[in-house]
């Protein structure tokens, strides 16, 4: 099949049947353009995480951009951000004519308590693929162990901290450790 129609189905089959927003795709994305398609290789998957989380826009969206411009420039681009949000963009619309008060039904609420379940289950997933696939440096573990950790007390002690937040201070945490060491370096060199 030829790269656009296959960007746009890939992406339209994971617009369709993801529910629970971008962070739940995360785990089919990388599914399909990693494993499946090998459009991109899993470092490219987690810097394209890490900048489609930090730049405006649903993260979703953003990957699907980054892997048809990977693929083919501004038309892969166009074509794979069209392939994720139309068949969403369908769905509400539908609703939005012929179903008034749809979450009222009951087997309409029925079906989201349990779709509220598989988001959960699918962020997990994607979690734990990116913890496994990391670099066993000390660094990223005492990081990703720390976030873990700042996020669960933050829950349980019914804070607000943004995500964002939280990755803007991993940032600043590694720039610091890379300069540090680039310092240590050259001092080394120098003496």
């Amino acid at each position: 099949m030829p790269v656009l129609p296959e960007l746009f189905f890939s992406f339209a089959k994971i617009g369709l049947f993801t529910f629970g927003g971008g962070h739940a795709m995360i785990a089919l994305i990388e599914r399909e353009c990693v494993q499946k398609k090998q459009w991109i290789t899993h470092e490219d998957m987690m810097n394209l995480i890490v900048v489609a989380e930090s730049t405006p826009g649903p993260i979703a969206l953003n990957c699907a951009t980054y892997v048809g411009w990977k693929k083919k420039k501004l038309a892969g681009a166009l074509t794979a951000t069209l392939g994720m949000i139309l068949p969403s963009f369908l769905i509400i619309y539908a609703i939005s004519l012929w179903l008034e008060g749809f979450l009222e039904i009951g087997w309409v609420a029925s079906a989201f308590r349990g779709i509220k379940v598989a988001v959960g289950i699918l962020m997990i997933d994607a979690a734990v693929t990116m913890i496994r696939k990391m670099p066993k440096k000390t660094l990223p573990c005492l990081i990703v162990g720390l976030s873990f950790t700042i996020m669960c007390a933050v829950n349980f002690l019914g804070l607000k901290l943004s995500s964002l937040t939280l990755m803007l201070a991993a940032g600043a945490v590694s720039l610091a450790v890379f300069f540090v060491r680039r310092s240590a370096k050259r001092k080394g060199r120098d003496a």
